[in-house]
C-alpha cells in the first residue's frame, strides 16, 4: 500500500473532517481531566482543529501540534474571540520534537501510528515526558492485525505492547475495536486501541 504521508492527503482528509463531531476519546479525557481553568492541554496531529477548539473553549491552554503548513491559518481561523492568548501552534513533524510544554492533558487523535518505528520511542518518551503529575494522556495506536499492519513507515502493536507503554501510568481506559469498516481509503480492516491514561 502506498503512503498516506503526502502533504496533499492530509490536507484533504482535513477537509472531510470538518463536519465531524470531536472525537469521544478526546471528550473522555476532558471529563477525566477535569475542566481546564486555564490548565495546559496539548493536541499532537491537531487536523482540523476540532479537539483543539473544543479544548479551548472549555478553559484550556492549548498547544496545537501539526506538520501541515497550513496549519497555524487553518486554526487561527477558528480560533474563538474569547481565546484571549491561550493558543500556541507548533508547525512540525513529530520526530523533530525535542520538547513540549509540560501539560495536564495530551490527546493525540490517530497521528501517533503514522510516526516512523525508528523515531516512535524516542517521541513516546518526550511525549510522556511532558505530563505532569495527576495528567491525563489519550491515544489511538494500531493494533497488528490492522489492514495497514504492512506498512513499514508507521508502527503497530500488539496489545502486550500497547499495555506496556502505558508503564507507571495507570490506565483509565483501554478499549480494542477489531472489525471491518471503511477508511479515508475505503474499506479495511481496523484494529485500534482507544487508551486514556493518567500519571498519578
Amino acid at each position: 500500500m502506498d503512503s498516506l504521508a503526502g502533504t496533499k492527503v492530509w490536507a484533504d482528509y482535513n477537509a472531510a473532517q470538518a463536519t465531524r463531531p470531536v472525537r469521544s476519546l478526546c471528550l473522555d479525557a476532558m471529563a477525566l481531566a477535569g475542566p481546564g481553568g486555564g490548565r495546559q492541554a496539548i493536541d499532537l496531529g491537531c487536523g482540523a482543529g476540532k479537539e483543539t477548539l473544543a479544548l479551548l473553549r472549555d478553559g484550556w491552554r492549548v498547544h496545537a501540534v501539526d506538520s501541515l503548513p497550513d496549519t497555524r491559518d487553518r486554526l487561527l481561523a477558528i480560533v474563538p474571540a474569547d481565546a484571549d492568548g491561550r493558543l500556541s501552534i507548533d508547525v512540525r513533524t513529530f520526530q523533530e520534537l525535542r520538547a513540549l510544554p509540560p501539560a495536564d492533558l495530551i490527546f493525540a487523535g490517530y497521528s501517533l501510528p503514522f510516526i516512523h518505528p525508528d523515531h516512535f520511542g524516542t517521541f513516546w518518551t518526550v511525549m510522556l515526558g511532558a505530563l505532569g503529575p495527576g495528567g491525563v494522556v489519550a491515544v489511538n495506536l494500531f493494533g497488528d492485525r490492522d489492514t495497514w499492519a504492512d506498512v513499514p513507515e508507521w508502527n503497530f502493536h500488539t496489545e502486550d505492547a500497547a499495555r506496556r507503554l502505558f508503564d507507571g501510568l495507570q490506565i483509565l481506559k483501554f478499549e480494542v475495536y477489531d472489525d471491518d469498516g471503511q477508511s479515508f481509503r475505503g474499506p479495511k480492516h481496523w484494529h485500534i486501541y482507544d487508551i486514556v491514561a493518567r500519571r498519578p
